[in-house]
C-alpha cells in the first residue's frame, strides 16, 4: 500500500485550468467563427452583385495606372481598405451608441456607483421567483426528452382548463 501511495506522489498533478478561462475561449471562438462568417458572407455577396467591380477592387494598382484612374469618372478603392474602413465606422458607431445609451440610463436613474445601480433595478424589474425545491422535471436526457415533457406539460394544462370550463 505504501508502494501505490509513492506513485501517487511522483506524479505532478496538472494545473487545473478555471471554468471562467474555458468559458472566456469558448466565447471568443464563437464570436470569432461568427465574424469571419459574417464577412465572408458580406463579401462573397458584393462579389456576386458586380464581379467587374469587385475583382478590380482587389487588385492593387501601380502609379502609373493611378494617373490614368485619375481622369476616369470614379476610382476603384481595394476590397480590403473599403471593408477595413467600414469595420472601423461600425465599431465607433456601435460603441458611441451604445455608450451614449448606457450613460444616459445611468445618469436618469440618478445612480452614483454600480450598488446603487443594482439596487435601483432590483426595485424596478420584477423578481424571479425561486424554484427551490423544483416544481418540476429539469434534467432530460435529450432534446427529444425535453419537447416531449413540454408537449406532455401543455396538454395536461389543456384538460386542466377544459375541466375548469365545464365545471
Amino acid at each position: 500500500m505504501a508502494e501505490v501511495e509513492a506513485k501517487s506522489e511522483d506524479k505532478p498533478e496538472k494545473p487545473k485550468v478555471p471554468y471562467e478561462v474555458k468559458a472566456g475561449l469558448f466565447l471568443s471562438t464563437a464570436a470569432g467563427i461568427g465574424l469571419l462568417a459574417g464577412f465572408g458572407s458580406a463579401l462573397a455577396s458584393a462579389k456576386k452583385q458586380d464581379p467587374k467591380s469587385f475583382d478590380a477592387g482587389m487588385i492593387g494598382v501601380d502609379a502609373s495606372a493611378k494617373q490614368k484612374m485619375a481622369h476616369a469618372r470614379h476610382l476603384h478603392e481595394t476590397g480590403a481598405s473599403l471593408a477595413t474602413r467600414a469595420l472601423g465606422y461600425g465599431t465607433l458607431y456601435a460603441f458611441t451608441g451604445c455608450g451614449i445609451l448606457f450613460f444616459s440610463i445611468w445618469k436618469l436613474m440618478g445612480v452614483n456607483n454600480l450598488t446603487e445601480f443594482r439596487d435601483k433595478c432590483g426595485g424596478i424589474l420584477p423578481k424571479i421567483p425561486k424554484n427551490n425545491p423544483p416544481q418540476s422535471r429539469t434534467e432530460f436526457s435529450g432534446l427529444n426528452d425535453l419537447l416531449q415533457y413540454i408537449i406532455d406539460k401543455d396538454k395536461e394544462e389543456k384538460a386542466l382548463k377544459q375541466k375548469s370550463k365545464e365545471s
